[in-house]
């Protein structure tokens, strides 16, 4: 029995300390993400430091995804010559990929596909919305898994107009 409890509890060790698990610390160093956008060019947030980079995770099909984008698009044309950027990715399955991009042709986000990026430090995107908020010094300043899913203007103003 002994050994049983042994192993059960290395393998919830094992489990917790997993991406997938990521425990992601607002006021830590914000994971890496890196891969190519939509436009083929190549993309880190590690070297995007000097900016604010709000990063989305959203779906064609998530209304309340698509009800925040103008929002976010508004925010970021006041704000983009301060130093904020916004990367969103989609988290589409390839048979909706094509109504992502449609989507996306309304906006001045520099965008991506879940295949095309690395974010793997940031666990398992279990809900999306989820927007993830990192200051000029790469430290994460709003966990997109935690609070509420959707912003706002409130929430952008409260949350990224202090970090310009």
């Amino acid at each position: 029995m002994q050994n049983f409890r042994s192993l059960v509890l290395l393998f919830l060790m094992t489990c917790l300390s997993s991406p997938v698990f990521a425990e992601l610390q607002t006021g830590q160093p914000a994971p890496n993400i890196e891969g190519t956008l939509s436009d083929g060019k190549p993309f880190s947030l590690n070297t995007n430091k000097g900016k604010v980079v709000l990063v989305n995770f959203w779906a064609s099909w998530c209304e309340p995804c698509r009800e925040e984008m103008p929002i976010i698009e508004s925010y970021l044309k006041k704000n983009r010559a301060k130093g904020l950027e916004v990367l969103s990715i989609s988290m589409d399955k390839p048979s909706d990929l094509e109504q992502a991009k449609k989507i996306m042709q309304n906006y001045s986000f520099l965008s991506a596909d879940k295949k095309q990026m690395d974010y793997s430090g940031y666990g398992r995107i279990w809900r999306i919305p989820s927007t993830f908020i990192i200051d000029k010094q790469g430290i994460l300043r709003k966990n997109g898994l935690t609070g509420e899913p959707q912003v706002d203007l409130k929430i952008l103003e409260e949350t990224v107009t202090p970090l310009l």
